[in-house]
């Protein structure tokens, strides 16, 4: 898997070497994001504040954006084009990773059973690779943007990433065997603790703003929503009746955005 990845990061940065080189008929952008993570998964008690806020982690990564301002500025049929005065396109590599345990009422101080101490006694972690590619979508213009005029520009964004995730899995129960479902809680099925690493594809949309720091400079407040196409990107998927979703996070990302030509 780490060969995959390094291959895979090879080629997006040798990809984004050839169009930052050679293409004339954009403008391109780069910077960096990083913030934390609610990773909501088969762990915890769905819509439990505690789960939701002590499932939490860290994720960061480097963004490239290919705008049309070039074309906009050049060319007079595209300065009144709603695609090239209204979107980026967003490529991303990222890394994430989120310590996972059990929340609610399931695993509360009262609760004396063998089920109950075989939840607390069972923890995790995700660890995701992500690549990926994004369509943002600017109401203001994004030619006032790029040239330091608008002090703050909007945007939704939707896209697709492949995934490879790499969970971990233990447990403090018995003989500590995360391979023996007898560690484990009794209502779940056989096969449903899995710490083999794999890939997937998710579907991500962003809400955010940016804030014009100069002519090149943006920061930018991204808040992503990230559904995976696959249940045991946590290692676990319990396969009751209430795992009604596969995993999916929240992520509050913080970036520095630079613009050149």
């Amino acid at each position: 898997m780490t060969l995959k990845i390094k291959k895979i990061s090879i080629a997006f940065v040798l990809l984004l070497s050839m169009q930052l080189s050679f293409s004339q008929a954009f403008s391109h952008e780069v910077g960096i994001i990083a913030g934390p993570i609610a990773y909501q998964s088969d762990f915890g008690e769905r819509y439990d504040f505690e789960t939701n806020s002590g499932n939490v982690g860290f994720g960061i990564g480097l963004v490239y954006y290919m705008n049309f301002d070039y074309l906009t500025s050049y060319y007079s049929y595209s300065r009144n084009n709603f695609f090239t005065n209204h979107f980026k396109v967003r490529a991303e590599i990222s890394w994430n990773k989120t310590g996972l345990n059990h929340f609610g009422q399931w695993v509360d101080e009262n609760k004396t059973s063998t089920s109950a101490d075989k939840l607390r006694a069972h923890s995790g972690e995700s660890q995701n690779f992500d690549i990926g590619a994004q369509l943002e979508y600017y109401p203001l213009t994004t030619r006032a943007l790029s040239r330091g005029g608008d002090k703050f520009a909007p945007f939704v964004g939707l896209g697709v990433h492949y995934v490879f995730f790499n969970p971990t899995v233990t447990t403090t129960y018995g003989d500590e065997n995360i391979n023996d479902p007898n560690n484990f809680h009794p209502s779940w099925e056989p096969g449903s603790v899995d710490a083999q690493n794999g890939t997937t594809w998710s579907v991500v949309g962003s809400l955010g703003v940016r804030y014009n720091l100069s002519p090149i400079a943006n920061l930018m407040l991204d808040l992503r929503v990230q559904s995976f196409f696959d249940d045991k990107t946590d290692g676990l998927d319990h396969q009751l009746k209430s795992n009604k979703t596969n995993d999916w996070l929240v992520w509050l990302n913080v970036g520095y955005i630079f613009m050149f030509d």
